[in-house]
């Protein structure tokens, strides 16, 4: 049971081939394309408006320097909102709920920022790691803590958005295989339970949508702490 509890997670292979690049181009080919037209349809016009709503937010407390990332984190946002909302339909496989793939979105991005930092602003993003007022005799141990803490975001990141992902489709699981098995003891208690799979369902888009939007904002606030 516990087997087939987890294989949801395993990569989905055809012919001894991941299929883990398909997973992941899949969204983006279902994103409505520009079009010449004067008037665009509905779902280019929403999709616009989205995009621009999006990058006037999480651009708005950055500095003018950090504004070149608007096409990143746009695109990021997209990205990662699409595989975690496809991953909620039947038999479809989530490359978010790998913490593999989600750690080599973390580490880059936010070592890109670091790099700016010290590129742009050296003294700052060095006094990061020593307070000003700190008493000589801490100063060793919170260079080491401040190292620990700059070095476990990306961690953190890759973490965050995996054990959401992967709790909530555990649970989504659980709950439908229960159902299954109370039908032929209850009826009502099969659909008490069908009800709560339904509003964990509904939870689960939402937390979809939640973690993409966390991951770029905590990107967004690490290139903002360096620019």
């Amino acid at each position: 049971m516990t087997m087939n509890l987890f294989n949801q997670f395993a990569s989905p292979t055809a012919l001894g081939i991941p299929l883990v690049l398909v997973a992941m181009i899949a969204p983006w080919l279902l994103l409505p394309s520009p079009s010449n037209q004067w008037i665009s349809n509905r779902l280019v016009s929403f999709s616009h408006f989205f995009l621009m709503s999006f990058s006037k937010h999480i651009l708005l407390p950055m500095n003018k320097p950090a504004h070149k990332w608007a096409f990143l984190l746009s695109a990021l946002m997209v990205f990662l909102l699409g595989m975690n909302i496809m991953g909620l339909l039947p038999y479809t496989f989530t490359p978010t709920t790998q913490l593999s793939m989600n750690l080599g979105l973390a580490v880059p991005l936010w070592l890109a920022t670091v790099i700016v930092g010290f590129r742009n602003q050296i003294s700052a993003s060095l006094a990061h790691f020593l307070p000003e007022g700190t008493p000589t005799a801490l100063t060793p141990i919170l260079i080491i803590i401040e190292s620990i803490s700059l070095l476990i975001r990306p961690i953190a990141l890759g973490v965050r958005l995996t054990a959401n992902l992967t709790a909530g489709h555990l649970l989504i699981q659980l709950i439908s295989m229960a159902t299954l098995t109370m039908i032929p003891v209850s009826m009502t208690l099969s659909l008490l339970t069908f009800l709560t799979l339904v509003l964990l369902t509904i939870l689960e888009i939402a937390v979809a949508m939640i973690q993409a939007y966390v991951f770029v904002l905590l990107l967004g606030l690490y290139l903002q702490e360096n620019t």
